[in-house]
């Protein structure tokens, strides 16, 4: 009777270690499309001086990371981009992509170091919201 019982709880066990080795292989195969699906994707440069003078809100989302930004635009120039939400694993260090951004006054700026997803999906958002400028 106690061999029955413990081999009922190592099939159990076996069991639920196969389904979180499934789940976690899962999970990992769909954050590797996405950062080849992010890396592909041409973020375009907008020329400035063709946006108006105003402040636009844009958004992007590619799991687990989105980001919700508002840039503001100032005589054709990037004035400011604030960061209104970004939900992410450990990419909060891609927040600072925007100090780039607003320097370079381009979108063409490098990822963050050890935040390329979270860097990616930033440069999609601020894309967003000039494309809801025009």
């Amino acid at each position: 009777m106690k061999k029955r019982k413990g081999l009922k709880i190592l099939i159990i066990f076996a069991v639920i270690i196969v389904i979180l080795a499934a789940a976690a292989f899962l999970i990992i195969n769909q954050l590797e499309k996405n950062l080849d699906n992010l890396n592909n994707i041409q973020i375009s440069n907008t020329d400035l001086s063709g946006i108006p003078d105003g402040t636009y809100r844009g958004s992007y989302k590619s799991f687990p990371v989105e980001a919700e930004v508002e840039v503001t635009v100032l005589n054709g120039k990037f004035d400011s981009i604030r960061i209104l939400n970004n939900t992410n694993g450990q990419g909060q260090l891609a927040e600072t992509i925007i100090g780039r951004v607003v320097r370079a006054q381009s979108l063409d700026v490098d990822a963050v170091s050890g935040a390329t997803l979270s860097s990616r999906v930033i440069l999609l958002a601020i894309d967003d919201a000039l494309k809801n400028a025009g």
